[in-house]
């Protein structure tokens, strides 16, 4: 899959480490202020098994949360049967 920003309203995230993209190892994004960019957290999503974690700096547990619900948002579109990509759901 394609690295994809998604905005978490008062949040914005950019992916991180696109070579695991590539694989569907780990999907991360940057949790940034929207006018500074500056990160503020760090969401991953394991698209195999759809969980998601999460790591903010101090003080910062409001954006990771945003940020978490948003990707799985994000997961669910992904597993949605009319969502142009998906990936399996169970299996090896």
């Amino acid at each position: 899959m394609e690295p994809v920003e998604i905005n978490a309203g008062a949040w914005y995230l950019l992916p991180l480490r696109p070579e695991e993209w590539v694989t569907d190892f780990c999907y991360r994004w940057a949790v940034c202020e929207p006018t500074t960019g500056v990160p503020l957290a760090e969401v991953m999503l394991n698209p195999r098994s759809g969980t998601v974690t999460s790591l903010a700096q101090p003080g910062q547990d409001n954006a990771a949360a945003a940020a978490s619900e948003s990707v799985r948002r994000f997961a669910a579109g992904l597993n949605d049967p009319t969502a142009p990509t998906r990936w399996p759901s169970s299996g090896p």
